[in-house]
């Protein structure tokens, strides 16, 4: 009967090594936690580009106000209303009127979040309602200088047919009405999604 002989450590060290090297290869890194897919596998295909337009309508005044305050400015008050939050579930429309046809609604917040300039940050979610899009989402979170002619904040995701969306969106504003606070603003979203 043959005696096996027992590995010596530096021929178990390389062993070891060509072992586990040979499993990293065939299966690809594995933390535990996380693991790469493929995304076939979770039904991603080739990914899209796609320019979206449309009206915001964001309605603090009167009876059918789109936008409440939930949070009034801090006892520090100043021009800037620092602090203030607002929860929002305003139209989104084809134009600028709000007769026109509506395609969805921004529903989320946006509170004052500068001491020095009426800046926003806005979280808030674009919920499609019209055509193929109807149930998904796109979801922005940045930074909206009001008075800046051009802003821009960044998509961080989406549902439905937006699903992994990344990309910006840019905001004009259309129309403000000092005295009533309610406003239109232009929005284009340029999104890659899959």
């Amino acid at each position: 009967m043959a005696r096996m002989l027992p590995l010596s450590i530096p021929k178990l060290f390389i062993f070891s090594l060509f072992s586990s090297f040979s499993v990293i290869l065939a299966t690809g890194e594995d933390h535990g936690y996380v693991r790469t897919l493929d995304r076939k596998l979770i039904g991603l295909k080739k990914e899209k580009y796609s320019h979206i337009h449309f009206y915001w309508h964001d309605t603090v005044s009167g009876r059918n106000a789109t936008a409440i305050q939930i949070v009034p400015p801090g006892s520090n008050f100043n021009a800037t209303f620092f602090g203030a939050t607002y929860m929002i579930d305003d139209q989104m429309t084809a134009g600028p009127e709000l007769s026109s046809k509506l395609i969805g609604r921004a529903q989320g917040f946006y509170a004052l979040s500068s001491q020095e300039e009426v800046s926003l940050l806005m979280a808030m979610n674009f919920a499609f309602i019209e055509g193929k899009y109807n149930g998904s989402t796109i979801t922005v979170l940045g930074r909206n200088s009001v008075f800046t002619k051009v802003r821009e904040m960044p998509v961080i995701g989406g549902s439905g047919l937006f699903r992994f969306a990344r990309g910006y969106v840019q905001a004009r504003t259309y129309t403000f009405n000092s005295i009533t606070m309610d406003a239109i603003v232009e929005y284009n979203v340029y999104v890659l999604h899959y």
